[in-house]
């Protein structure tokens, strides 16, 4: 049996392990909206074009969304955007090292959030509301930077809007070869599910177990993160544009 060519083996390994831990952070962003949509106000963390969408229906005097809120949101994940990309000055040379710091930062900013949660007391009160939307916009500004940076194809970890126009627009039912069809359904798996089990955990036991479990996959996929941040391997080699 021939052996691949040159050209196939590199497509194959430009990524490395970063698919899969990619596909672990969509689940967070699934997570993180199923707390802050339910729970903080309908306002999200991590999908910024929704903010968008509320800031117009707030201008337009709906009262069901909340336009400080977005506002919130937006300068957060904005300001996490920023911190990211100065910190791919740094790190960005080596792709898994990267993501791994950059996992780091979401870990202690989750984590900051979880103790804001357990100490802050009232469900309904608006410093609690506020610093949980500030801390969790600022990780997924951070997680949706990193991703941009890395570059792998279908994995943006916060919107899918890209994800299933290339499903669709790429099917055979469109003429074409599906490609990454795989990737771009499990990306949709992905979010999809940590919404759902977000939103079970959110209204059926509390903002606190939610918020542990988000840092509890985000510990795990750190740890292994940080062992790819050692490899030597082709991928690791400078982020994608």
């Amino acid at each position: 049996m021939s052996s691949p060519s040159p050209v196939v083996a590199m497509h194959e390994d430009r990524d490395g392990p970063l698919p899969p831990l990619l596909l672990t952070l969509t689940f967070v962003s699934g997570l993180v909206d199923a707390i802050s949509f339910l729970k903080l106000g309908h306002v999200f963390v991590a999908n910024m074009t929704g903010n968008i969408v509320f800031l117009g229906f707030a201008l337009a005097g709906s009262l069901e969304v909340s336009a400080p809120a977005s506002l919130a949101a937006l300068a957060a994940f904005l300001a996490g955007g920023i911190a990211a990309g100065r910190l791919a000055s740094r790190t960005a040379q080596h792709r898994g090292r990267y993501l791994a710091v950059a996992i780091l930062v979401k870990v202690l900013l989750v984590g900051m959030a979880l103790v804001v949660a357990m100490t802050v007391t009232g469900p309904d009160n608006p410093v609690l509301s506020y610093a949980l939307i500030v801390l969790l916009a600022l990780a997924m500004g951070v997680q949706s930077a990193t991703a941009r940076r890395l570059a792998v194809a279908d994995l943006t970890t916060t919107v899918l809007t890209l994800t299933l126009t290339g499903l669709a627009a790429d099917s055979t039912l469109a003429g074409g070869s599906n490609p990454r069809s795989a990737r771009r359904l499990m990306a949709t798996a992905a979010m999809l599910l940590g919404a759902a089990i977000g939103a079970y955990v959110v209204l059926h036991v509390g903002i606190v177990a939610a918020l542990a479990l988000t840092l509890l996959v985000l510990l795990l996929n750190g740890v292994v993160s940080y062992r790819a941040a050692s490899s030597t391997e082709g991928w690791t080699a400078g982020a994608y544009q």
